[in-house]
């Protein structure tokens, strides 16, 4: 049976122990803040918020991993794995896919490049239900089989303190620009089945947006119980916090994935970022 390695990108925003226990082999992007390029993961998150925000005047930049990293990577997996899916975040937010495929090229089809089509917790939930297939026996091509069925199962949603952050980065997608000038409006983006971001609502306070983000993916659940569910946060723990019991109370399951949006999502969203994402199982 072909040994199938893992391979994603540091936007995935896994803890190292879930990503040991999984075998999934990390590609890191970069950020820039002013003078300082850092590797996603380098800088603590505590540290990386901190910087944004007095960053106010400065370049603030990610890039993708090149296609000559992602070939070193492959090649130095090819010493133990006989293939190699490799899932990314969103085509349509970054080039990292573009730049996977360019390596992927040089390795007569035994490289797999995966559009997730989601971001950060998103991509998480769909990585680690690869991951367990791969370590259940399920060979690249099952896995390429069964993969539009997995995506469309996830869903992920989020709210943002301000838009300014999306807006300067180039990432608003499809989301209204206006709602970021109106006092104490927080709105709440859903990554669509295009990869882009989208306006689903908008809620007075934070609070009010937190619950409309339980309600959707509860109602986009309809009512199962055979869920996994992520939450992650920008520098916003307690937030991030209630809406871990938020959802923990609403479906009466815990919550899988408890973690923090890294630099590379950060620099686009801002502090005060909380999201949350289900997959169906």
């Amino acid at each position: 049976m072909p040994k199938v390695a893992l391979v994603t990108d540091s936007t995935v925003d896994l803890a190292d122990e879930l990503r040991a226990k999984c075998d999934i082999h990390l590609i890191p992007l970069r950020v820039r803040l002013g003078q300082r390029e850092y590797l996603d993961g380098e800088i603590s998150g505590q540290e990386f918020y901190r910087q944004l925000q007095l960053a106010e005047g400065d370049i603030i930049q990610t890039s993708q991993p090149t296609p000559l990293e992602f070939k070193q990577l492959y090649q130095k997996l090819f010493a133990s794995y006989t293939e190699i899916v490799s899932v990314h975040l969103s085509a349509a937010l970054s080039g990292t896919v573009n730049a996977a495929k360019l390596a992927a090229a040089d390795f007569a089809q035994r490289v797999h490049v995966i559009d997730s089509k989601t971001i950060s917790l998103g991509m998480g939930l769909l990585v680690v239900e690869i991951a367990q297939r791969i370590q259940a026996g399920a060979s690249a091509s099952e896995i390429l089989a069964q993969l539009t069925g997995i995506r469309q199962n996830v869903e992920t949603l989020f709210t943002v303190n301000t838009l300014l952050y999306l807006q300067r980065g180039g990432r608003i997608g499809k989301v209204s620009g206006t709602l970021g000038s109106l006092l104490n409006v927080k709105p709440v983006i859903r990554v669509g089945e295009d990869g882009e971001y989208h306006s689903l609502a908008k809620a007075r306070g934070q609070e009010k947006s937190l619950k409309i983000i339980a309600d959707a993916l509860h109602q986009y659940s309809k009512g199962s119980k055979n869920v996994k569910l992520a939450v992650a946060h920008g520098a916003a723990y307690e937030a991030g916090l209630y809406l871990k019991n938020l959802l923990e109370e609403t479906f009466q399951l815990s919550v899988d994935i408890f973690t923090e949006v890294g630099p590379v999502i950060g620099v686009h969203t801002g502090p005060g970022t909380i999201g949350a994402a289900i997959l169906l199982t």
